[in-house]
């Protein structure tokens, strides 16, 4: 395994479960993108909206995950309780579920490291306090990824580059369910079958406290989020 990684094979989550039983059900909800042309006039009307309202625009963060989340960046059709309400996502209150998530041990649908650096990337932020919170997400991100690199070099493992594809997903820890952002601990599930599964450090190290059969893939060089985080910068609403 190089530098670039060419004899590693590309990974993917996968997690492995026993078949149930069929159960009766009833449908909630309807994807829209397997029959668009039913619903052209609607979604046509979902363009009027303000562009942080809309499905897929800049002003819309959901937009920079980089991959589809149904429901949350694709258009779904509801059945609720007439009354109900779902309330839209805002970057704060966003971010303070992930934090409660992670600490509760239950997968957040929205990737919320992912999702900060891609919008660190590629839009201008112009709220004061939604930029200093982004701008601490990816500070105390990059500390934790320098000290566990800084840890995996002084035990001499080795860590191997493999940068991300287009439309590569997010990943989480295959036990415990937590996003795993750029340092992807990675096992063979299956090795006739060719299936890998990440982890996080601590489940890795659960299995293998010395990171034996733990191959460790870095997705983004420590020099290029630092120059991320050095060209974010707060943009003045009079531009």
């Amino acid at each position: 395994m190089g530098g670039t990684n060419s004899a590693l094979p590309s990974i993917f989550y996968t997690t492995a479960k026993p078949p149930s039983p069929p159960q009766p059900r009833t449908k909630t909800c309807t994807d829209t993108r397997t029959r668009e042309h039913w619903w052209k006039p609607q979604l046509q009307e979902l363009q009027k909206l303000p562009a942080f309202m809309r499905v897929a625009s800049s002003g819309n963060m959901l937009s920079h995950v980089g991959h589809t989340i149904l429901g949350m960046n694709t258009v779904q059709l509801y059945m609720k309780v007439p009354g109900s309400r779902t309330p839209a996502y805002q970057y704060q209150l966003a971010l303070e579920r992930f934090e409660w998530n992670e600490v509760k041990k239950v997968k957040s649908i929205v990737p919320m490291i992912h999702v900060s650096w891609n919008v660190a990337r590629t839009v201008k932020i112009t709220d004061p306090d939604t930029y200093k919170m982004i701008k601490h997400c990816l500070l105390q991100s990059m500390k934790h990824i320098q000290i566990l690199r800084d840890q995996l070099v002084a035990e001499g493992k080795k860590i191997s580059y493999q940068s991300r594809v287009k439309d590569e997903p997010a990943y989480y820890c295959n036990e415990c369910d937590v996003e795993v952002f750029n340092l992807l601990f990675v096992t063979s599930e299956n090795n006739s079958r060719k299936t890998y599964v990440v982890h996080c450090e601590d489940c890795a190290r659960q299995r293998s406290p010395n990171l034996t059969d733990v191959v460790v893939l870095e997705q983004y060089r420590i020099e290029e989020l630092m120059n991320a985080y050095d060209s974010f910068s707060l943009v003045s609403s009079s531009r």
